[in-house]
């Protein structure tokens, strides 16, 4: 993992115009639940084998199919 350099950091002081510590701390907190989100989003992708938004690829179970068939 790596770390943010100098002056990427003066970079983001400059560009969100910190003014206190709880301004940190609400920037680090929008970031790490964007990052967790990500995190999440890959994890199923990987389980279910297909993006959420990809309704093309979607795998539904033969069970599912026939239900839906015999309601017809």
């Amino acid at each position: 993992m790596s770390t943010l350099s100098k002056e990427h950091i003066k970079q983001l002081v400059r560009e969100n115009n910190f003014q206190s510590v709880s301004d940190v701390n609400a920037y680090l907190k929008d970031i790490f639940k964007d990052i967790i989100q990500e995190l999440l989003e890959a994890e199923l992708e990987a389980e279910l084998g297909y993006a959420k938004d990809d309704v093309g690829k979607k795998k539904i179970p033969i069970i599912a199919v026939m239900v839906i068939h015999q309601k017809k």
